[in-house]
């Protein structure tokens, strides 16, 4: 066990110890998300049975439940249940690859990366590996290497990763106080409203129905909520209409959307513009099945959504940065020329509007 738990009560020695265990949060791992903390304590166990005791509140935070995206602090006492490790077909399974990703900046204590679409950004939930797994693998030297923030799989653009724990500290704690800026491109289904400009409506989690005859969860989604809601969150999104125009081949009008979230709710973006009765063109758990399809028949073969330009403090520095991620090649060639030039012309305190 590593240096990571002080306190371990009742597990049987061996790496298959199946009763409840009881963990200790020290110093070193203040500050991590509950799921990456468990994934290290956990080593042989599959990263969808984490999330799946996570989810049915086996594992427990000072006695109470907790979310995947809890961050855990020093004297913490975690509930783990009984588990075992992986089933052999699953211990031979073969190493993440190494991957580097286009790097938007780089310094000791971090990097900024233009994400791919299609790509998850760690592993967990029926995915076996993400960009923060290959990223190890490819700079094994790192000694230090942590997610500062997530994006959706099928979203591109700027992602942060922390080269130090102080600067993973310091950077989620402007994530968190919304000190960063953070500003995606979204193609929307119809002509946004001008004067739509503000949507400030509560989200709350839930899960879908699981396969008939079985115990298990559905999906996760998110709906918009009433503020008397027990689940519910503030969401807050700022959204300016940059162009409005149709895909090639495709009649029915689009708007490209410059959208600033002050909150970072899990599918906030996604929720906030499908509840306003705009969906964004290609997603697949809040847009239309039948529309999607007849997108991808003329070349929009992803979800829209791009993660366009961030503001934050250099957690070393405390300089203001401002980084860019342009629309990948395979967005921009969907674009009219008009919208393009807009694109271009759009000035960059968006980002911080």
């Amino acid at each position: 066990m590593t240096a990571l738990v002080k306190n371990i009560i009742g597990a049987k020695p061996g790496p298959a110890a199946a009763e409840v265990r009881f963990l200790t949060v020290d110093a070193e791992s203040a500050g991590q998300r509950l799921d990456n903390f468990l994934f290290r304590e956990l080593k042989g166990v599959p990263k969808t049975h984490v999330y799946r005791i996570i989810r049915s509140g086996e594992v427990r935070i000072n006695k109470g439940r907790a979310q995947a995206e809890t961050r855990v602090a020093e004297g913490d006492v975690l509930r783990v249940p009984p588990v075992r490790v992986a089933a052999r077909a699953e211990e031979g399974a073969p190493p993440p690859p190494a991957r580097e990703f286009p790097v938007l900046h780089e310094d000791d204590a971090l990097i900024a990366i233009d994400k791919p679409a299609g790509v998850a950004v760690h592993g967990g939930s029926g995915v076996s590996f993400g960009v923060i797994e290959q990223l190890r693998r490819a700079r094994p030297a790192a000694r230090f290497l942590e997610l500062v923030h997530r994006l959706d799989r099928e979203t591109s653009g700027i992602l942060l990763i922390a080269k130090k724990r102080s600067a993973l500290t310091a950077l989620q704690d402007q994530f968190r106080d919304r000190e960063t800026g953070k500003t995606y491109l979204a193609l929307v289904e119809g002509s946004w409203p001008a004067n739509k400009k503000v949507l400030d409506a509560p989200l709350a989690k839930y899960l879908l129905p699981g396969p008939a005859g079985s115990a298990e969860p559905g999906e996760r989604r998110v709906r918009v909520v009433a503020k008397d809601h027990p689940d519910a969150m503030r969401a807050v999104t700022l959204v300016r209409v940059l162009a409005r125009f149709s895909l090639p081949g495709d009649a029915a009008p689009m708007s490209l959307l410059a959208v600033t979230i002050k909150t970072g709710r899990t599918h906030q973006i996604r929720v906030h513009l499908a509840s306003a009765g705009h969906v964004i063109a290609g997603d697949d758990k809040y847009g239309h099945f039948e529309r999607n399809r007849a997108l991808q028949k003329i070349g929009l073969k992803r979800m829209f959504l791009h993660a366009w330009r961030l503001q934050f403090n250099h957690p070393a520095s405390g300089e203001r940065m401002a980084l860019q991620a342009d629309l990948p090649p395979e967005l921009q060639g969907l674009m009219a020329p008009a919208a393009l030039e807009a694109l271009a012309a759009a000035p960059s305190s968006t980002a911080s509007s």
